[in-house]
């Protein structure tokens, strides 16, 4: 179990191509699970129009909060290293108290999560893309440029939206941009939960004949 808690915390190890069978079963419908959430939570924003800008942050602050409250109980387990555990228990704190700042303002009106959200999705996007493009590799990079320069547009298109039109219609562009980003990111997670089953799928490697298994663990058959 120790070996797996920095996956169990991050989420991120999962992803890669390393992930054990054992793994990817657990992680999978997860993955499939939010993924098709992201997609959906983006399709009903667009469609609700005026309450769009609330649904996407309910949406996200319900996420912080769930999964806060995760890793809460994950920084509880004596399973985790001392500290894994302390780094699980800041990273659930944040998550929740983050969640419920969110959920109230998506909760207080329409207009102030509009507001909120204008303000956001361009802040958002900068900082994704500025962290990609420090922090990771080469495809990160790659990433966090598109990133910044999605963000550029992003920030020119409402600027325009505003000046020409008002903040209420600048809003709704906000709001437009954000579910399709939501939607965008959802579409790798459903790809990586293919993945994921199919690595699942893999049978265990079969035993010689006449091995019972009980010497595999001291180094084989020989020792």
């Amino acid at each position: 179990m120790r070996d797996n808690a920095p996956v169990a915390i991050s989420g991120s190890g999962i992803l890669t191509a390393e992930a054990t069978p054992e793994t990817a079963r657990r992680a999978w419908p997860s993955w499939l699970a939010l993924g098709l959430g992201m997609i959906a939570v983006a399709v009903v924003a667009v469609l609700v129009d005026a309450a769009g800008a609330r649904v996407l942050l309910g949406a996200l602050g319900l996420f912080l909060v769930v999964r806060g409250a995760a890793l809460l109980r994950a920084g509880r387990s004596r399973a985790l290293d001392r500290p894994t555990s302390r780094q699980a228990r800041s990273l659930g704190t944040a998550a929740l108290a983050w969640g419920g700042v969110v959920l109230v303002v998506a909760i207080a009106s329409a207009q102030l999560a509009a507001g909120t959200l204008l303000l956001v999705a361009p802040v958002a996007l900068l900082a994704g893309g500025a962290a990609l493009l420090t922090h990771g590799g080469r495809t990160a990079r790659r990433g966090g440029t598109a990133l910044l320069v999605w963000a550029a547009l992003v920030i020119g298109l409402l600027v325009l939206t505003f000046v020409a039109q008002g903040w209420e219609r600048a809003s709704e562009v906000a709001t437009v941009v954000t579910a399709l980003v939501v939607a965008a990111l959802g579409v790798p997670l459903l790809v990586a939960a293919v993945r994921l089953r199919t690595i699942a799928a893999t049978p265990a490697p079969a035993m010689p004949a006449g091995c019972a298994g009980c010497a595999c663990g001291a180094g084989g058959c020989g020792s």
